[in-house]
């Protein structure tokens, strides 16, 4: 009996908790006023599976705060191709995790471009400002806000990391088995066509390759990929951390022999313990 009703105890302190959590998040619309560009989309967002919001026309952060003021700030681009975004296990799963370490958590929901480049990173840049002005609010350092992204949502973030103003530059970048060129043999196609189009410009495909856009400040960054990734090949990892390098920029890069692509915080994925950790001792570093 008394077994029974510890473990009754415990499912409730559970479900507690969990609600707590739910219950503390917000919900912001970043544009409520309208946006400066458009990705031609109308209509209302489209989920043809779960956790997979498409046809986003209100993009909104979703902010998990830490507990603790001061503490420094991630805000998460999901990945899907530049089609779709991956809000599960590229997004909210890590919210727990996140405010564990005292971070506070911030899920993207940006815009997708539909042949509109610009409109993505427009809708990070308004995260970034948001975020800050909201610090006190939030229980974050301004001067601590890191971009996080998966995927093609890494290369989404690595451009936040490399075309910036004063205002939006992230602090840091942390980059999950990301896109980051749009050179044709090394690329993942899918990315590249729904971001720029099938028949790009010479001049948009150096734009938007991130290799070539690493400039001294660049913030410092944390990768992660597997070694047998057949949809984003790792040399998209390894050619930007080499730039990084090029330019003095402190970097991290851990490589997995196994895992394909996309393993995000799924626990199915044999070395989500090692990058997970190594991700806490780097977080723990600054």
């Amino acid at each position: 009996m008394k077994t029974r009703k510890f473990l009754l105890f415990s499912f409730m302190l559970m479900i507690s908790v969990f609600m707590t959590a739910q219950n503390h998040k917000i919900v912001v619309e970043l544009w409520p006023n309208g946006a400066p560009n458009s990705n031609g989309l109308t209509g209302d967002e489209l989920m043809t599976e779960p956790n997979r919001p498409s046809n986003i026309t209100k993009p909104i952060i979703t902010i998990y705060p830490s507990s603790k003021p001061g503490s420094k700030a991630i805000i998460m681009c999901p990945g899907g191709g530049y089609i779709r975004e991956a809000i599960d296990h590229e997004g909210h799963d890590m919210a727990a995790w996140m405010n564990s370490m005292n971070i506070t958590y911030i899920v993207l929901e940006y815009r997708l471009p539909n042949g509109h480049s610009d409109v993505p990173l427009t809708d990070v840049h308004q995260a970034i400002c948001i975020t800050r002005e909201h610090a006190k609010e939030w229980n974050l350092d301004p001067h601590k806000v890191g971009i996080m992204g998966a995927s093609a949502g890494g290369h989404l973030a690595a451009c936040a990391a490399n075309f910036f103003t004063e205002e939006t530059r992230p602090d840091f970048q942390i980059l999950l088995y990301p896109v980051i060129t749009m050179k044709e043999n090394a690329t993942h196609m899918g990315s590249r066509i729904n971001l720029l189009g099938k028949t790009p410009t010479e001049d948009m495909v150096k734009q938007y390759s991130m290799e070539s856009q690493v400039t001294d400040k660049t913030p410092h960054a944390f990768i992660t990929f597997c070694s047998d990734d057949n949809a984003v090949p790792p040399i998209n990892s390894i050619s930007y951390y080499m730039a990084l390098l090029d330019h003095h920029v402190s970097a991290t890069l851990h490589a997995y022999p196994a895992g394909g692509h996309g393993f995000g915080f799924r626990d199915n994925f044999k070395f989500k313990r090692q990058w997970t950790g190594e991700l806490e001792k780097w977080l723990g570093t600054f």
